[in-house]
């Protein structure tokens, strides 16, 4: 049951019930014109890994969000393998994961 409520926005008591926290940036790089950053997503005791991939196109910024289940228990790691999947995905798709 918790997994639903956690899901759907139910049960609470941490004091930040119905506030969505944005991922914070901690680390970012330049790699083959794109910049990709490496966000901090806790949940519980463990950091779940996640990114943002940004790219200037025809004056656009583009932005690309991922995020994976990997659970990681040191922020060190998250960062590391969020930047590491970051030029993974760049290296597979380029440009293309802007497109609709």
């Amino acid at each position: 049951m918790s997994f639903w409520k956690n899901l759907f926005g139910g049960g609470g008591g941490s004091g930040s019930a119905g506030k969505s926290i944005e991922p914070a940036v901690v680390a970012e790089e330049a790699y083959k014109g794109f910049t990709v950053k490496s966000l901090i997503m806790p949940v519980g005791s463990e950091y779940q890994l996640a990114g943002l991939i940004e790219k200037e196109i025809d004056g656009e910024l583009k932005s690309y969000k991922f995020v994976r289940a990997d659970r990681f228990s040191s922020k060190e790691d998250v960062v590391s393998f969020a930047l590491a999947k970051g030029r993974q995905i760049i290296d597979e798709q380029g440009d293309g994961i802007y497109r609709p």
